[in-house]
């Protein structure tokens, strides 16, 4: 478990790393000018798109690890290739081969936590994941951000070419690691003499899994999906925030999330999941009028700028709260040995709602600031309204695991009959 939290912090070191300064370098220092680096950035969700549903079935079949060595490999070729790449053809090949395969690192890295963990520790797994994440991508667009030179090309080759190596070291760690064996549909199948379940079948049929999608692609499309986007444009022209505050509202979002982090995991733990993204909803709901108050309120520059780090500061919060709650969610509804096919799924609408997010609020918020907020404040509010319906379909196992587990212990301890036996 522990180096595959460094795997963790060392993959998203390696996208923060570089991606912030994808579009400099492609408009500006390659000078094949803007309308190919939005090319590039848009190439990045759509490889992501097109390979999650097929690394689902590989983890399933494969498992995690062979497939996270792939995707490291493919990252780092992607990488290289691009420091290299001088014409607008090999770029957009690096960067869709860069793309996938940092896409599929993320489900393949979390199945991997779910076969090395259990019940009892999965959440405080995913949340030291999510920690190291923020940490990774913070420590890494830092480096950066020193080592580059829009009047040098050599130093964004240096950048690709780093961020290469660390992918390959990555895949040298992770080679190291000997994973517990978990049942493969392919396992299951060939014992009982058929043939082996597509997967999506399954998981299409789980309606508390198909509602959990749902809930999330709001989550991040209304949060997730603004940070860089929508919620900036409205932080300029609303509220007349400058850049240098658009940085400090970002840094306050990674500190409190460092800092909440750990202190919200046992509150969160001891509470039914389905009530704590409800809450997180409210969370953010809050934040949205934050928001509104900092570009359509009648207070001085000072209360509007407090206001609007707050909005960052506040998601921040419902960040950490999700944490180690969403991913190990997924995990609890995903059937003996599909883990990977509904970790896939799961990154699949995480990514889909990321490239419809900025889209949709962007032009929103710079055109219309007061129906920007107003929208988001009410995605707010579904989030919650999702999240309590979605509770009513989870057993008690799922939506409330601490205190399933303590009844359990109630009865005799460990060798008292398993939670599962009574469904």
């Amino acid at each position: 478990m522990r180096r595959i939290h460094v795997g963790n912090a060392l993959s998203a070191f390696g996208l923060g790393f570089t991606v912030p300064y994808l579009y400099v370098y492609v408009a500006q220092v390659r000078s094949l000018g803007a309308m190919t680096a939005g090319i590039v950035l848009a190439v990045f969700a759509v490889a992501a798109l097109i390979v999650l549903p097929f690394a689902g079935r590989a983890i399933v079949r494969r498992g995690p690890l062979p497939v996270l060595l792939a995707a490291l490999v493919t990252a780092a070729l992607g990488a290289l290739s691009l420091g290299l790449a001088g014409g607008a053809g090999a770029v957009l090949l690096s960067a869709a081969a860069l793309g996938a395969g940092q896409a599929v690192m993320q489900p393949a890295l979390a199945t991997m936590i779910v076969d090395c963990s259990t019940a009892e520790t999965r959440s405080r797994a995913f949340a030291m994941q999510f920690f190291l994440q923020n940490l990774g991508l913070g420590v890494g667009g830092l480096i950066g951000g020193h080592l580059v030179d829009t009047t040098r090309v050599s130093s964004f080759t240096l950048l690709f070419a780093i961020e290469a190596a660390v992918f390959l070291l990555l895949a040298v760690l992770m080679s190291t690691v000997r994973m517990p064996h978990s049942p493969r549909i392919a396992d299951e199948s060939a014992r009982a003499g058929q043939p082996a379940a597509t997967g999506w079948r399954q998981l299409l049929g789980n309606r508390a899994m198909v509602q959990l999608c749902v809930l999330g692609f709001v989550l991040f499309f209304a949060c997730y999906g603004q940070f860089e986007s929508g919620l900036s444009a409205y932080g300029v022209e609303a509220a007349g925030i400058g850049t240098s505050t658009l940085g400090t509202a970002l840094a306050a979002n990674t500190l409190v999330i460092v800092v909440a982090q750990f202190a919200v995991l046992k509150f969160v733990e001891r509470r039914r999941r389905s009530r704590v993204i409800a809450a997180v909803g409210l969370i953010w709901a809050v934040a949205w009028a934050a928001a509104a108050y900092a570009g359509l309120g009648h207070g001085s520059q000072a209360m509007a700028t407090a206001a609007f780090v707050s909005t960052y500061a506040l998601f921040g919060l419902g960040e950490a709260m999700l944490s180690p709650t969403v991913a190990p969610l997924v995990a609890d509804l995903a059937p003996e040995g599909m883990a990977g096919q509904y970790n896939s799924a799961f990154a699949l609408v995480k990514q889909l709602a990321l490239a419809l997010g900025p889209a949709a609020g962007g032009p929103l918020a710079a055109a219309l600031p007061g129906p920007y907020v107003v929208t988001f404040l009410l995605f707010s509010l579904v989030i919650t309204v999702l999240a309590l319906r979605l509770g009513r379909g989870l057993s008690a196992v799922q939506d409330h695991p601490w205190a399933a587990r303590s009844r359990v212990v109630a009865r005799g301890g460990v060798t008292a009959e398993p939670v599962g036996a009574e469904a």
